[in-house]
């Protein structure tokens, strides 16, 4: 039904920048909602980004704000995740996920996701 394939995890600085790609292989042409979530160690899986079918909408929780950049190429299906001023609180795996109801908020409940990439800032 749908492919998410995730790039651009690694080993940062504190302070330093990542930008993390998926790219969504579906079988229509239908862009949809999609954003990235991220699960530190002994922690709950949390949404840290979102962004609507046509990227006019945007969700971030409050402790990447300012931080963080979502954004899409609908051309390419492809969405992003600027990381900057990397913390070594956000240290995590970070995953790719879509919304596949065709709901519009950025802020949904993403029911599928991709393998997850692992993001480790040293302090």
């Amino acid at each position: 039904q749908v492919q998410l394939v995730e790039s651009g995890g690694g080993l940062v600085q504190a302070g330093g920048s990542l930008r993390l790609s998926c790219a969504a292989s579906v079988r229509t042409f239908s862009l949809y909602t999609m954003g990235w979530l991220r699960q530190a160690p002994g922690k709950e899986r949390e949404l840290v980004a979102g962004i609507s079918q046509s990227g006019g909408n945007t969700y971030y929780t409050d402790s990447v704000k300012g931080r963080f950049t979502i954004s899409r190429d609908k051309a390419k299906n492809t969405v992003y995740l600027q990381m900057n001023s990397l913390k070594p609180e956000d240290t995590a795996v970070y995953y790719c996920a879509i919304d596949l109801t065709g709901g519009y908020s950025p802020k949904t409940v993403y029911n599928y996701w991709a393998q997850g990439t692992q993001v480790t800032v040293s302090s």
